[in-house]
């Protein structure tokens, strides 16, 4: 599994859960909406604080964004 794409999943879906568009979400998180675009489409490859970082921006656990899709 690349967790590059799945970090980048999880940060979508939870951002837009919240109703962020990525321009607010860059805001509030304090990276540029270019980083947040790359990360979400899994061309970033975040460090373990960005990840921190980006969890505690939307309100969630670090361990939410690494955790795999359920299976239906």
């Amino acid at each position: 599994m690349d967790m590059r794409k799945l970090v980048g999943r999880n940060v979508r879906r939870i951002r837009l859960r919240k109703g962020l568009t990525q321009e607010k979400f860059a805001e509030i998180s304090g990276f540029s909406q270019q980083y947040v675009s790359g990360l979400e489409q899994g061309n970033r490859n975040p460090t373990v604080v960005t990840v921190y970082e980006i969890a505690s921006a939307l309100g969630v656990s670090y361990l939410e964004l690494m955790r795999p899709p359920r299976k239906r």
